[in-house]
């Protein structure tokens, strides 16, 4: 059995493109650049005519990025049936075609000197952390000479790019619709703390873990979130292994843990809304003595799952370390994939080559 073959008609075969030959074209170069995903396009393909193929498949304004994803999405789904939780890590990733000037439709980026795309990744995974698929990635450039500070107080949350998290939230709430035996947790890093998520009506089976990043009123004697979690005593401490990042070395470290309920405030700036406290719960977990020279280790985390023994906040931590398995995926996409070396001019063509080399980051995981 062509096993290349399989895996690319199970992901995208179902995708509707308006015509069966473009599926099947799909089908066939998820297969070919599958087989060689950090290989540019003249080397992966096979031969003039299936390259020419490719780009022409690139460029067509009837192959809709959206149709390519739903058809993964829905071979995601399948493989989250029979499992009991599953952690919906989102995350926004930004790539970079600075290197790449003459492509149009290009938005800029952290560093306005930089041009790309965002794409916000909801990708599914296991607390084993196996990556089951991705449930959602929109794909957008943002307007150029835009200050994204400007008003931003006054500005709706659908008017604000942190919509991204509620719409993520909004694909799980979904999935869970498809998958009635499944718990989901939707994790998210400290950008994630946005107090719209929270109100967000979640049905049974939907659940929220988000690292904290505001110190937010408290309706506590502590007044505030952070005040808060020191009032709270230790509970245990523990150690992890952090993995190698920016410019750090892999290492161990220990941090004492502290949880608790706690009930937030709304912010100041959305008074005249007449908001709703909320109640979750909090893990506090702070590494007391870092090696010389390099900033502690401390996670706040937020969630609606409850807690009410020392074990379940344990693993609470543990399923946030999970969410490292979305910056594998990441490094996958760009390192494996080499997604930021492609070059087909354009903003359009290049989500459609994102899609299917999403769909590959996953497969060679």
């Amino acid at each position: 059995m062509d096993t290349d073959r399989t895996w690319a008609e199970d992901e995208f075969g179902d995708a509707d493109l308006g015509d069966v030959r473009r599926t099947a074209r799909l089908v066939q170069l998820a297969s070919v650049l599958g087989s060689q995903p950090s290989a540019s396009l003249p080397e992966a393909t096979d031969d003039a005519a299936t390259l020419k193929a490719a780009y022409r498949f690139f460029d067509n304004d009837y192959v809709r990025a959206e149709a390519m994803l739903k058809s993964h999405v829905r071979s995601t789904k399948a493989r989250l049936q029979t499992v009991p939780l599953v952690l919906a890590v989102q995350d926004t990733t930004y790539l970079d075609w600075t290197d790449h000037p003459h492509t149009s439709g290009l938005g800029p980026l952290a560093a306005p000197s930089h041009q790309g795309l965002l794409a916000h990744t909801t990708l599914a995974l296991t607390p084993e952390r196996v990556p089951l698929g991705l449930l959602q990635q929109p794909v957008w450039a943002r307007a150029k000479h835009v200050h994204r500070n400007q008003d931003h107080q006054q500005r709706t949350i659908a008017d604000k790019e942190s919509q991204k998290w509620l719409t993520s939230l909004q694909a799980v709430i979904a999935a869970r619709s498809e998958c009635p035996s499944t718990h989901f947790v939707s994790v998210g890093d400290r950008e994630a703390d946005v107090y719209d998520l929270f109100l967000l009506t979640r049905p049974l089976g939907v659940d929220l873990l988000i690292r904290a990043a505001q110190n937010r009123k408290a309706d506590h004697e502590e007044k505030y979130l952070w005040a808060a979690m020191a009032s709270a005593p230790i509970a245990a401490t523990v150690s992890i292994h952090m993995g190698a990042r920016a410019g750090q070395a892999a290492r161990d470290a220990t941090l004492s843990v502290r949880w608790r309920q706690i009930t937030l405030r709304p912010p100041n700036s959305r008074t005249t809304d007449k908001l709703p406290t909320i109640t979750v719960w909090a893990v506090w977990a702070v590494e007391t003595e870092p090696p010389p020279g390099l900033e502690a280790v401390e996670w706040l985390l937020l969630t609606t799952v409850p807690i009410s023994r020392l074990d379940a906040a344990l693993e609470r931590l543990e399923w946030y370390a999970c969410s490292w398995g979305s910056a594998v995926w990441h490094k996958l996409l760009t390192s494996g994939c080499r997604i930021e070396q492609r070059q087909v001019e354009t903003a359009a063509r290049l989500k459609r080559c994102l899609t299917l080399y999403s769909g590959i980051a996953w497969r060679i995981r």
